[in-house]
């Protein structure tokens, strides 16, 4: 008994790679307040609270990563971090008119 077995060619197909971003963490002292990435139902200042506790760095709108250390309200509103959150509230008609509301 013979078994006739087919052999057909693989084509080659082209993988994409997508480069990593690199986060560096922010050093020395900070110079402006970021607003913190949540998910739903998830609260920003508890989470912020949470990273101070035990040193976790946060990412921001803007795409920022940092340890947070001292108070926010001190220090001027990231504007790349506003200007992300002003486009969310054209999208979602339920946020704030500020984050921190």
């Amino acid at each position: 008994m013979w078994l006739t077995v087919e052999v057909t060619k693989l084509a080659p197909m082209t993988v994409e790679t997508i480069p990593e971003t690199e986060h560096v963490l922010q050093t020395g002292e900070p110079s402006a307040a970021h607003i913190v990435k949540t998910e739903p139902g998830e609260s920003a200042a508890a989470k912020v609270l949470e990273a101070r506790i035990y040193g976790t760095p946060l990412e921001a709108l803007c795409g920022h990563v940092w340890v947070p250390s001292r108070d926010p309200k001190q220090l001027p509103l990231c504007e790349a971090c506003k200007s992300v959150y002003e486009m969310y509230r054209i999208f979602n008609d339920g946020l704030n008119d500020r984050p921190d509301e």
